[in-house]
């Protein structure tokens, strides 16, 4: 087995150095970040990752470091200036070498991407968003929770308003990029809000007290991406990171603008995996022969 994966390796690793690099650097120059030299560092790393169920540290911060992560920011305001489509083509690609990297720094991407939405339509509500990125700040996403089947719409998180800002109590999962994040984004339900339910969008920083990990991630292909459990216990949030506020189970341009940075940049991520799994595989059925036979297999 050992032989023939070293065999077909040499296809993947065109592939890997290849795929959309035309593509994306016709949309933008901001996409020559991913270089050839970078993506082969990071599918270098990406097996020690998952076995040591290690975070992405090097990649992470290489990434970082190249402006990879404000690749969506308008460039008025010194990012990247990419559009979903961009952004998507970007991430196909590092996926390809690097699946739980790419997973991983969607969850900021897509952040700065609703950001730069609303803001190119004319809504500055989360400018400040965009610049905390530019100047530095991690942005992770916690909309996760069990017993939620609606996410984002409901939440089982609750959310009290007091003088100031909003005070919530739940049990969040899949924190992606919990070693490096400094604001938290989340949601909560404020029943008695005023007019009705409300879902209740804050950015939690770091230093925020009255929250606590739970190191519970360890998922075979994914664990770079350390997406532990966050509980927060009545946690104060100031209304300078109340991001947004929607009636319970409506949407608008913001909820729109979530779910299409979050999901299509999910989705891009594992078409990235389900293409290099079959350049893994095809190559090797060519090698594959029946129980005393010499024919390949390959003509099934």
């Amino acid at each position: 087995a050992r032989k023939t994966h070293e065999k077909v390796t040499a296809a993947p690793q065109e592939r890997l150095l290849n795929s959309k690099k035309e593509e994306t650097r016709e949309m933008t120059d901001n996409n020559s970040v991913l270089t050839d030299e970078l993506l082969q560092r990071c599918a270098e790393r990406a097996g020690d990752y998952d076995r040591e169920n290690r975070f992405f540290a090097e990649d992470f911060d290489e990434l970082k470091a190249l402006g990879y992560l404000n690749g969506p920011a308008p460039k008025e305001l010194g990012g990247g200036g990419l559009t979903l489509a961009q952004s998507c083509a970007a991430q196909q690609r590092l996926a390809y070498a690097a699946p739980a990297t790419a997973l991983a720094v969607n969850m900021h991407i897509y952040w700065v991407g609703v950001a730069a939405d609303l803001w190119r339509a004319g809504d500055k509500s989360l400018e400040w968003l965009i610049e905390e990125s530019l100047a530095g700040e991690i942005f992770a996403a916690g909309h996760s929770e069990r017993g939620n089947d609606l996410p984002v719409f409901l939440s089982t998180t609750s959310a009290k308003k007091v003088d100031g800002g909003y005070r919530f109590s739940g049990h969040k999962m899949f924190g992606s990029l919990t070693p490096v994040w400094t604001r938290f984004g989340f949601h909560g339900m404020d029943v008695d809000a005023e007019g009705g339910p409300k879902i209740i969008h804050a950015f939690m920083p770091r230093d925020t007290e009255g929250y606590t990990i739970k190191e519970t991630w360890d998922v075979m292909g994914m664990r770079a991406t350390r997406s532990d459990d966050t509980i927060l216990e009545d946690v104060f949030v100031e209304d300078k990171y109340i991001g947004h506020i929607v009636p319970a189970g409506e949407g608008d341009p913001y909820i729109l603008s979530l779910f299409a940075w979050a999901l299509l940049g999910f989705a891009s991520v594992y078409t990235a995996v389900a293409q290099r799994a079959v350049d893994l595989a095809l190559p090797m059925v060519r090698d594959k022969t029946s129980l005393g036979l010499t024919r390949s297999m390959a003509y099934h």
